[in-house]
This record gives structure tokens, C-alpha cells and sequence, in this order.
């Protein structure tokens, strides 16, 4: 598909078709901030169902602006402006900063001086997950734990379990930026993606059916979604363990 419309834009009304069909990926992109800022105003007015909705939204925009922005090829198209960055700066208001505030906001995250520092711990650590060069590796992996604390907000929520382990939870994933395990990137990792892409569709519209339903929350559809959690979870270090044994079978003795 990127080859026929590479192929197509040879005429310059094409080309300006294209050039501003460019502009509309990154401005769906741009979309998300406006998400993230709708999920901390409704979490700071204690609606934490909009909130969840508005980065549930911004994780759908998230999800599919990589698709569209390879169809397009919007590097070549507007090389002056850079949707790499755009895609972090965002993907850190709606993965980080908007579900930690939320955390706070609905006492999952307790306004103590430990809970403030566990809450901070998790900031410098998504910052530093985003910052690094090789959070996406060459062969289509993340790199530490990707950041999902969106993911992580919401079945805190959903679970309301006690203080303690919300803590512990957080705290562990956290860790688990700065540890090198390689994770599936859902819709780039080749081993297991037509597997995980169905059982991502089934999760998305298993979780968005959740969403309209907060406060209240159905245990079935609850654990359908984490067995999802689950299956990302175990593949990613399966997947990572075989990688690291194959690795070391063809290292020289």
C-alpha cells in the first residue's frame, strides 16, 4: 500500500495531497494532548469515569496514528517537523502524568509522604523509559516496561484493593522500567502478532464496554480484560527468554 501511494505521488497535486494528508496525521496525533488535558481536568473534578473515557480515547489515537503515519510516510512528506517527539511528549501526558494524577486524585495513591514519593518514583522512571534511545528496539520490541500506567490506573481502580498493594503494584512496575526485558509492541512485534492483535481487539472492546460502566464494574468483563494483562505479559517474557537463549546457543565459546 505505501509503495502505490509512493508511487501515485509523482504529479505536484498529488504530492500536495499527500504533503497535507501529512499534516492531518500529526494533527490526529496532536488530538491526544487535548485527551490527556480532558482526562486531568475531570480527574481533578472527580469524575474519574470521563477521565478514564478521555484516555481511553487517547490511547485509541495512540494505537492507530502509527499506521496511518507509515501509510502516508509523513517523515518524507514534512520532514521539518518531527512526529517522533510529538508522539512522546503526548504519549507522556496520557500514559503518565494523566493516570498518576488520577491515581492520586481517587486515593489510589495515597497524598502521604510516601505515597507522594512513590508517586514521583514513577514519574523520573517513565521519564527516564521515555528518553532512552533504545526504547524501541531495532526488531520491534519496547524496551523496560512500557509505561502503560493508564492500563495500570485503571484496574488499580476497577480491583480497589487496599493501599498496600496498589503500592507494591506500582511500585514493582516501576522497577521494572529500568530492567532491559524486551515487551511486545502489539501491533509491530512479528512473533505472536496475529495472536495478539485479535486478542488486543477483543480487550479493547471488552475494556471500552467497561468504561461507561465506572464506578461500578463487572467481574466478568474485569477478568477478561486482565487475562489479556496476563497473556501480554507472559508472551513478552517468553518471547524475551527465547530470544536470550538463541543469543547465547550461537555466542562463541
Amino acid at each position: 500500500m505505501t509503495g502505490a501511494v509512493n508511487t501515485l505521488s509523482g504529479t505536484p497535486s498529488l504530492q500536495r495531497l499527500l504533503k497535507a494528508c501529512a499534516w492531518a496525521v500529526h494533527l490526529y496525533t496532536g488530538l491526544g494532548a487535548a485527551a490527556g488535558l480532558l482526562a486531568i481536568y475531570y480527574a481533578a473534578s472527580g469524575d474519574f469515569r470521563a477521565s478514564f473515557i478521555a484516555m481511553g480515547v487517547a490511547t485509541f489515537i495512540d494505537s492507530s496514528d502509527g499506521p496511518l503515519a507509515r501509510l502516508i510516510n509523513v517523515k518524507q512528506r514534512v520532514p521539518t517537523f518531527d512526529g517522533t517527539l510529538l508522539d512522546n511528549i503526548i504519549d507522556y501526558l496520557t500514559y503518565t502524568v494523566a493516570p498518576v494524577f488520577l491515581m492520586l486524585e481517587a486515593g489510589i495513591i495515597p497524598t502521604t509522604h510516601l505515597g507522594l514519593t512513590l508517586a514521583c518514583f514513577v514519574m523520573l522512571a517513565s521519564v527516564y523509559g521515555f528518553c532512552r534511545t533504545d526504547a524501541k528496539t531495532d526488531d520491534h520490541y519496547f524496551l523496560g516496561f512500557p509505561n502503560y500506567w493508564n492500563l495500570i490506573a485503571f484496574y488499580l481502580y476497577c480491583i480497589n484493593g487496599p493501599e498496600v498493594f496498589n503500592q507494591i503494584v506500582l511500585g514493582l512496575f516501576a522497577v521494572m522500567v529500568f530492567v532491559p526485558i524486551k515487551y511486545i509492541y502489539p501491533n509491530r512485534t512479528v512473533p505472536l502478532r496475529a495472536v495478539t492483535l485479535t486478542l488486543g481487539v477483543i480487550w479493547a472492546i471488552v475494556t471500552a464496554a467497561m468504561l461507561p460502566m465506572l464506578p461500578a464494574v463487572n467481574l466478568l468483563l474485569l477478568v477478561l480484560s486482565l487475562s489479556f494483562i496476563a497473556y501480554y505479559l507472559l508472551a513478552s517474557f517468553v518471547l524475551h527468554a527465547r530470544a536470550v537463549l538463541a543469543s547465547a546457543e550461537h555466542r562463541p565459546q
